[in-house]
Formats: structure tokens, sequence, C-alpha cells
């Protein structure tokens, strides 16, 4: 199974992470191939108009890294093989659009993530996710 793990960094990508790892049915298994994405926000285009590329390519993979570096250590634990990724834009359309160009069989999410304006049951990033969609959608809460 082919797997695209949606991460944020938040208390809710922990959780999924817990869940992941008290469920060894995930790890045992050489079917599941696992992806871990993690969306940046895009710098506004004015500000970035006024960086160089060089500088806003690393604001970008230094947001990544920080989001990233836990989880692949995580990973690394369990002895389980991922790939890391991250991408720059709208964090529901990004992980939307991958999940169905990726041909992924299941994808993972915590249900809230670090919004200020999250939803009391399901946070907007997954609401949009869930609404929009192709792929099977495993959210933990």
């Amino acid at each position: 199974m082919k797997v695209l793990i949606a991460a944020d960094g938040s208390r809710y990508t922990k959780r999924m992470l817990a869940y992941l790892a008290a469920h060894d049915e995930w790890w045992n298994s050489q079917q599941h191939r696992f992806t871990v994405l993690t969306v940046v926000p895009p710098i506004p285009a004015r500000a970035a108009s006024a960086l160089s590329k060089p500088i806003v390519q690393g604001h970008y993979a230094e947001e990544a890294q920080q989001t990233l570096e836990p989880i692949r250590k995580f990973f690394a634990k369990q002895g389980i093989d991922a790939e890391f990724l991250h991408k720059v834009g709208d964090p529901a359309d990004q992980i939307t659009e991958l999940a169905r160009k990726g041909g992924f069989d299941l994808l993972m999410m915590g249900s809230h993530g670090h919004g200020a304006l999250a939803r009391l049951v399901l946070g907007s990033v997954a609401s949009r996710v869930l609404a929009t969609s192709e792929v099977p959608l495993l959210i933990v809460r």
C-alpha cells in the first residue's frame, strides 16, 4: 500500500505518529511504502520579490526541515524507509494534488494543524482535504 502522510509538526502530527507506532501492522509489513509531505505557506509575493531566489528557497527548505527532521528520526527509530517531500503553497491543495497525482492508496493526516482559526471538530485543512480528495483519508485526532 502506498501511503501519503501529511504532516505539519503540530501536536496532531505527533498523535498521528503515535497512532502509527501503536499499530505495528503498519511497520511489520513490507507492503507499505510511506511518503511524508509537509507544505510550507508561501511568502507573500511582494515580500518575496524583495528577496533573492536563493534566500526564498532557503527559507522554504529550512521551514520544511524543522517539520520533517523529527519525523525522519521517528521513521528511522522504527526502521522504516520513507520518502520526505516539501511543497510550497496552500496545504489542502498541495496535499490533495500529490495524493491524486502520486497514485497513493491512503492519505493520513492529523485532524488539526497549527492554524489559529482551527475549527472545533475538524481543522480547516483536514476539512478541505476530506471534501476534495479522491484518495481514502485516515484522520487521526
